[in-house]
Order: C-alpha cells, then structure tokens, then sequence
C-alpha cells in the first residue's frame, strides 16, 4: 500500500515522527505538501481535505496519513495504526499498547518543549510573549526536561528485554521518536542538555543507535531530512539557552 502523509512542507514539526517510522520500514508513501515544491499541488491538497465537509473522519489538523479510503489523524494515533503494519511493535496486544503509552508519553514531551517558546498562545509571535517564554523554558530545562528522561532512562533500564530498546527487544516507532526528541532538545537547549546529558547514558546510546540503523541514517543525509528551524516545534533562541 502507498501512504500519504500530509504535513507543513518547510518543517519537521509532529510530522517527522511519522516520517521516521515509514522510512525506517522502508514503506511506500509520498509527503503530499511537499510535492508543491515541484507540481504546486501538494499544499491546496493537503487543506483541500482538511476542508472537506463530508469527509467522514476528519482531521482537526496536520499531521494526518490517508491509507486506502482511510484518513487517521494525530501523531500518536497514525503511528498506533502504522506500528503493525510497518512490523515496528511486538506482536502481543499489551506490549502495543505499551508502546502506545510510551509515545502519549512523548507527545507530552514535545508539548511542554513547544510551550517553551508560545506559553501563551500559538497565535502570538514568539516576540510577544518573551517574558513568559523565559520563564517557561527555565522551568522545563531545570525541572521538567529532567522529570520526562528520568521516566525514560528507567523504562530503558528495567526493560526485561535488555536496555537497548524502550519495549521489547527490537526497535519499535517510540525507540524512533525518542531518537527525534533528543535530538530536537539537543539543537534546542543545547547549554542544557550539556548539563544533563551525562545522567542519561541509556537515552543518548538509543539516539546514537537509532541513527546508525541503515535507512535511518540514509534518510538523515537524504533532502527529504529537514534542517531544524525557528518554525519548528523545536527552536534555538538564544535568551531561552539556559
């Protein structure tokens, strides 16, 4: 089957975790925005069906996957319907369902991350509420960055299966996301994660495995791998460096 992911086209953003499970599988699928760059259809497609009335299951917004006649809707809902599919969960209903709570989990995350630079609201630029965004980033970098990868490092750690993957004993699409978080807090809080970094071993070796997979890493030098920018979900402001 050939999927269609629909997202910004200039971002990562809560699109990329969905990237990262379907390149990892090798899938077939397009990234339908990004299609404007070259026929200028991908973009007026994407919100076509957000608009679209009488579509039966809607989307509230990007991201969103289409699938046969199927279109699913938020990160951790596509990747719960993509996870058997693309083989990237264990095969028993409990552990998929672990899995599932891992990445609610990370969603959490990379809410609070977003919160750092629009605390007050999406619809302000980030030069409005500059204040506010300070005190933010100095509460999730000091005390709730640490919280979330204190979680983490121990799922890693008392894995039965060992602590080279979150559940099991093979990747599966949260080890993948967890791989993007990093990532993402690394470009974003950099002076930060240079303090932190050194208690979370487990978490920076997944990262380090995760984009040593084959297709993961040739995804990571290919275009279609974005650069980090300042209309991400993760931003680098110097003020919020802390």
């Amino acid at each position: 089957m050939r999927y269609e992911l629909y997202y910004w086209p200039t971002i990562q953003g809560r699109g990329e975790f969905i990237r990262l499970a379907l390149e990892e599988a090798g899938a077939d699928y397009v990234d339908v925005a990004r299609r404007s760059e070259r026929s200028g259809m991908g973009m007026p497609a994407m919100l076509a069906l957000l608009e679209e009335a009488d579509v039966v299951t809607p989307p509230f917004a990007p991201p969103f996957l289409k699938a046969g006649d199927q279109i699913i809707a938020q990160t951790a809902n596509i990747l719960l319907f993509l996870g058997p599919r693309l083989g990237l969960v264990p095969d028993d209903e409990p552990a998929r369902q672990w899995v599932h709570q891992l990445q609610l989990t990370i969603a959490d995350l990379v809410a609070e991350a977003h919160d750092t630079h629009h605390p007050i609201a999406t619809a302000l630029y980030y030069r409005d509420q500059k204040p506010e965004a300070l005190r933010r980033a100095a509460d999730f970098t000091g005390a709730r960055m640490p919280k979330f990868f204190d979680y983490f490092e121990a799922v890693l750690e008392h894995n039965p299966c060992g602590d080279t993957w979150l559940a099991g004993d093979a990747p599966t699409y949260a080890d993948l996301s967890m791989f993007q978080v990093f990532a993402g807090v690394r470009y974003a809080f950099p002076k930060a994660m240079q303090r932190l970094e050194p208690a979370y071993p487990l978490l920076a070796a997944l990262h380090d495995r995760v984009a040593a997979r084959p297709r993961i890493a040739r995804y990571l030098k290919s275009k279609r791998r974005l650069p980090l920018n300042n209309d991400d979900v993760f931003r680098r402001y110097k003020e919020l460096n802390l």
